[in-house]
């Protein structure tokens, strides 16, 4: 996200967190919020492999792509073994408006400066994400099951912020 979408997503966020500290988010919420996650991510690799022709962009790109679906099928799979409906929330409809912005955004972008903007809004992305998994989503789940699946998550997920990282800093 571009610095602006990732002040209008964590404001979303932590707009929402009286609330959720309140009671937390409920495990279909998280649900919802964590496909909801994965299917922004794989969105936008997509469009960095319609537009990008630099090998790093796309072999992080495939990367995302890749994860991303792994983990939402194994999500689905957790949701439907435990009869959850997931539910949308304030948290998923504030990512996904984010999301929108952003991928409109890189839409106008070429080149050299869509590389480096989508390098960075994945940076700032997984770190959003990565944050509302810590402080929120795993401490708030409460089945097991789901808590595991979102722990396995995060690790991932912290190394595909790393990843991001190095491939921004090498397109600067």
């Amino acid at each position: 996200m571009t610095k602006t979408a990732l002040l209008c997503a964590t404001a979303l966020l932590l707009a929402a967190a009286p609330a959720i500290a309140a009671v937390g988010p409920t495990d279909p919420q998280i649900a919802h919020i964590a496909y909801t996650a994965g299917s922004i991510d794989i969105a936008a690799a997509k469009q960095a492999l319609a537009r990008s022709h630099n090998r790093a962009v796309r072999s992080f790109a495939q990367q995302m792509i890749r994860d991303h679906q792994a983990v939402n099928t194994k999500a689905v799979a957790l949701v439907k073994k435990l009869h959850v409906t997931p539910e949308d929330n304030a948290t998923s409809q504030g990512l996904s408006k984010a999301a929108a912005a952003e991928r409109a955004k890189l839409a106008r972008l070429r080149g050299a400066a869509f590389d480096r903007e989508y390098a960075d809004n994945e940076v700032a992305y997984h770190k959003t994400v990565n944050g509302a998994l810590e402080s929120t989503l795993i401490p708030s789940a409460k089945n097991g099951e789901l808590k595991s699946l979102l722990e396995t998550g995060l690790t991932l997920f912290r190394e595909h912020q790393m990843h991001a990282e190095q491939v921004a800093k090498r397109l600067k």
